[in-house]
């Protein structure tokens, strides 16, 4: 099956999102997950254990529930608190000095506006590094959980993380065809960003 490179919005969220489905080193199915759970219902591969699903967003590796296999195990989901939440603020906890409660104190807007403000004043300054940085963890998270034992694998993650790209990509040549266009959509955002 062909593969489609992974879409470079990472505003999809863990159930609408795109994924792609490997087994051995072959792509098998890739798109939205339900297409994707779909489609790897119909294949019935001898041992569905052997089939890994990676997140087009964070290359991580994720349990897809597949019609007519049993579900993977979950983690009991915490209850979620009523209020705020549900307009997409989250509660968290944070630590910091008493010195620096005090001038968050006296900030306009108190705390909450204060550290949001902060937050997105961080985000413009970072500019493109976090896209770079998020596009070398994806890579490194597939090239990992797949390709540890592919000639040149540690050269290649250098290669990544020095955003090395004409060497990252003589490295994984030799890799197996679906494996090095995954490799090598996973860590696109990484040289765009960084030109």
């Amino acid at each position: 099956m062909p593969h489609s490179a992974p879409p470079s919005s990472a505003a999809a969220g863990p159930a609408t999102g795109t994924c792609t489905a490997f087994l051995g080193f072959h792509c098998i199915a890739s798109g939205q997950r339900p297409d994707v759970a779909a489609r790897l219902a119909t294949l019935a591969p001898p041992d569905p254990g052997q089939v890994l699903v990676f997140d087009d967003d964070s290359g991580q590796l994720i349990d897809l529930q597949v019609p007519g296999l049993p579900a993977p195990a979950a983690a009991e989901a915490p209850s979620r608190p009523r209020g705020r939440p549900r307009l997409g603020v989250v509660a968290r906890e944070v630590t910091l000095l008493p010195d620096q409660w005090d001038w968050l104190s006296r900030q306009p807007g108190g705390a909450s506006v204060t550290l949001r403000r902060l937050v997105l004043q961080a985000r413009r300054v970072e500019g493109g590094r976090g896209q770079v940085r998020a596009a070398q963890e994806a890579a490194y998270r597939f090239m990992t959980a797949i390709g540890g034992n592919l000639p040149g694998y540690e050269e290649a993650l250098r290669a990544l993380f020095a955003q090395d790209q004409s060497r990252f990509e003589l490295l994984t040549r030799a890799w197996p065809e679906d494996v090095r266009r995954y490799a090598h959509a996973l860590a696109a955002g990484a040289w765009e960003a960084s030109r």
